[in-house]
């Protein structure tokens, strides 16, 4: 064995002992995962079901009844019975419900006829989107009812329009198997860099960083023999994310097991570079981690194409998603468990992260030096 190799052999071992030692490395790469998959994979929906929906019916009769009761058995609304459009209004207006569905007097009589809509739809809209989701739920279910309602009385219903819809990849729009993924590289991206945003910074507050300078350790020794400890701790909580989202939220894998490893790993360099940067520029573990949280967390979450769909940013605002590693990473996973092994997705994003690991080496390595300065 050379003189190298048992240097940063050392080096792990050392750094090893020290995770060992620390018990907040291990709860970052194994216990954030779970409870942020938990937290998130049950508390945060994009699906909207039992909405608060009024009903208002002037003058019940077997059509209108039996509309209201569609909306009785589906499973996105909640309804409730009003006498009056202006007992409903004040509901609305107190968000006691989100919606007004208006069957007046003459509903029954303009149904067919089509010279004037036969319903009265009213929905709040202070939350845009709950709103459009709630309008589009009620013209679901409307249309739905029209054309079994047309069948029973045995008329044609004229539509403009005959859409065959098809949805792929998520055919259940399960918004669940939308974020579980994105959520993987939102919590890969906090634990690559706050797991090493604290090891050089450590070792100066500790005062030890003196010591490791009058060794005869070469300074990409050093920074290798910490990295790969904290590599191997980050793939593991990497396996544990995986592994729940699989078996725990019925995620299904499309691509190959090593692909998406591979990916991961990839991922995980960069997020470990990026915390290794703070480390050395900082010299702080608190001033570290919260650089770290910032840097990497805030940017990833808000920026990444998690939640909040990147066309619809402002073109500046898109511009600054190219900077953020995460937005890559989420695309990748999405792919790689909705859609299977998409190469053209796959490939154009795995080399945006690979030339971001190659940029934030280099900028390691202008800032490692053995001096004391």
């Amino acid at each position: 064995m050379n003189d190298r190799l048992r240097r940063l052999l050392g080096m792990i071992r050392k750094e090893s002992l020290q995770i060992l030692r620390d018990p907040s490395s291990i709860s970052i790469a194994f216990v954030m995962p779970v409870v942020l998959l938990l937290l998130f994979g049950y508390g945060v929906s994009l699906d909207a079901k039992r909405i608060p929906l009024g009903i208002v019916i002037e003058q019940p009769d077997t059509a209108s009844q039996s509309l209201a009761g569609a909306f009785d058995r589906s499973e996105f609304f909640h309804p409730q019975r009003f006498d009056a459009i202006q007992g409903a209004q004040q509901a609305l207006a107190e968000r006691r419900i989100d919606g007004i569905l208006w069957l007046r007097n003459d509903f029954s009589s303009r149904l067919f006829s089509g010279n004037e809509a036969p319903i009265g739809v009213f929905v709040n809209g202070v939350d845009s989107n709950q709103a459009n989701i709630t309008k589009g739920y009620i013209q679901g279910t409307w249309l739905a009812w029209l054309q079994h309602f047309a069948a029973a009385q045995g008329r044609d219903l004229d539509l403009p329009v005959d859409m065959l819809q098809r949805v792929w990849f998520n055919p259940a729009l399960n918004s669940r198997l939308f974020l579980v993924p994105g959520l993987i590289a939102i919590i890969m991206t906090m634990i690559g860099s706050l797991l090493t945003a604290m090891v050089v910074a450590r070792e100066w507050e500790r005062g030890t960083m003196e010591a490791l300078m009058v060794t005869p350790l070469y300074m990409g020794e050093m920074l290798a023999g910490k990295l790969i400890p904290y590599f191997a701790l980050g793939m593991g909580g990497m396996l544990v994310s995986v592994a729940m989202a699989l078996f725990l939220f019925d995620v299904p894998l499309l691509s190959p097991f090593w692909l998406l490893m591979a990916c991961s790993a990839l991922f995980m360099l960069v997020s470990l570079a990026i915390g290794l940067l703070i480390s050395i520029v900082t010299r702080n573990q608190f001033l570290a981690g919260q650089v770290a949280l910032v840097v990497s967390f805030l940017p990833s979450f808000l920026l990444s194409g998690f939640l909040f769909d990147i066309h619809s940013m402002p073109e500046w605002v898109q511009t600054i998603t190219y900077l953020v590693p995460a937005r890559y990473f989420v695309a990748i996973l999405q792919t790689l468990f909705l859609a299977g092994p998409v190469w053209p997705v796959v490939l154009p994003n795995a080399g945006a992260m690979l030339l971001m690991l190659v940029i934030l080496t280099l900028l390691v390595a202008k800032k490692s030096y053995k001096r004391l300065d």
